[in-house]
This record gives structure tokens, sequence and C-alpha cells, in this order.
């Protein structure tokens, strides 16, 4: 039998290579099928509109964040169904009027987060969930945030202080301390949400609606 050590490592090994196969196919699922989502529907622009534009959203976060929901009620305010955690990637896209904007989730596994920065150069903007109750991993979370951030000097950021519903939840200023967000340099657009991924939520202030209309508004003035 072989040592625990071993074992150890040879799943680590495993898991990484599942992601990067995960990863390439991801690359070429989203050339055969540029408009294809888990929830968001295939959209055909009209005739003499060849040209329809794609903005880019790259959806971040450690896993259990809450991503997978965010984009959930993204796709359909009226869906109610509960969403399973992210196990490679999921897209979305939506029709924001003059343009289309392409969210793509990643997984947010420890073996997962070494292919993030990967898709950081095709990106508009990067969205980054925080579960606002997970105190113990909120470490963990501002250090991911920050190597993201390190590639990118002046790509815009929007920080979701994501489960605002759980009694036990950080808040927006807490969590600006606690990710370091006082570091930022004056260069990066930087917005930071407090978000309720929850059906229940939908219509208070914390309702995943804002940040759609936020991400519109971005996305518009590219």
């Amino acid at each position: 039998m072989a040592p625990p050590g071993a074992l150890g490592r040879l799943s680590l090994a495993l898991g990484a290579a599942v992601a990067a196969l995960g990863s390439l196919l991801l690359v070429a699922w989203r050339a055969c099928s540029p408009s294809a989502g888990r929830w968001g529907a295939r959209w055909d622009p009209p005739a003499g509109q060849l040209d329809f534009s794609m903005r880019q959203v790259l959806v971040l976060g450690l896993d259990g964040a809450g991503k997978s929901s965010v984009l959930h009620y993204m796709a359909s305010e009226a869906a109610k169904d509960r969403t399973a955690p992210t196990e490679g990637f999921n897209s979305v896209q939506l029709d924001a009027g003059g343009f289309q904007i392409d969210l793509l989730e990643l997984g947010g596994s420890q073996n997962l987060r070494f292919y993030w920065n990967q898709y950081l150069s095709q990106a508009h903007v990067l969205v980054f969930v925080v579960d606002s109750a997970d105190g113990p991993r909120l470490p963990t979370a501002c250090q991911e945030l920050h190597c993201l951030l390190a590639e990118d000097q002046r790509l815009p950021l929007v920080v979701l202080a994501n489960k605002q519903d759980k009694s036990d939840a950080l808040s927006v200023a807490e969590l600006h301390q606690e990710l370091a967000l006082h570091t930022l340099n004056g260069q990066r657009e930087f917005f930071l949400l407090p978000t309720s991924a929850t059906h229940a939520a939908l219509a208070t202030a914390t309702g995943i609606w804002r940040v759609k209309s936020l991400l519109v508004e971005l996305l518009s003035q590219l």
C-alpha cells in the first residue's frame, strides 16, 4: 500500500490533470458554441448585426462563496431552485441591449484556482464573490484576490460581499478591511456590493439585480 503522503500527492496531481483537461474542453466548447450556457439560452443577432459585441465578465471566488447562485439569478430572477457547487465552469449569456454579456464562472476549489489567471486577459470585468459569513477563510480569499489583481493593474473589479442574509455575516466595512481593499491603486475601477444570492432577497437592497445593473453600466462604457 502506498504511504499516505504519496496518495495525497497522487490525488492533487489527478485533480490538476482533471482541471487542465476541463480548461481545454472549455476553450473548445466556447469556440464551437460561444453562446451556449448552463442557464442562458442561445442568442442569435438580428440580420444586419453580425458585428454584435461581446463583453466577458470573469466570476471567481472560493468554493462555497455563492458564485453559481449569483449566475443563477442573473440568468433568471424567476427561478427558485437551488444550484449545486461548480466542479469546473459555468457560462451564462445576457442580452444587454447593444451588446451581449458573457458571464464565465470558474470553480473555486484549490486545484482549480491555479488556472484562474489564465482567463484574466479575456475579461473586461472581474467579479470576485466572497462568503461574508466564512470568517476563517477570508485570509485565503484575500490572498487569492490580490494574486489576481497583481496580474492586471487596470481590470475593473466588483467584489460581492455575499450571504449578507446570514446572521454572522461581516459588514461591507469589515470586509473592506479584511480583504485589504484599501491597498488598491487608483488606476482600477472598484466596487464593493453587499449581496444575498437568494430568491427571497431579489427585491431587497442586497438583491442580485443591483449587480446586473452595475455590470451593464460598466460594460456599456467600453
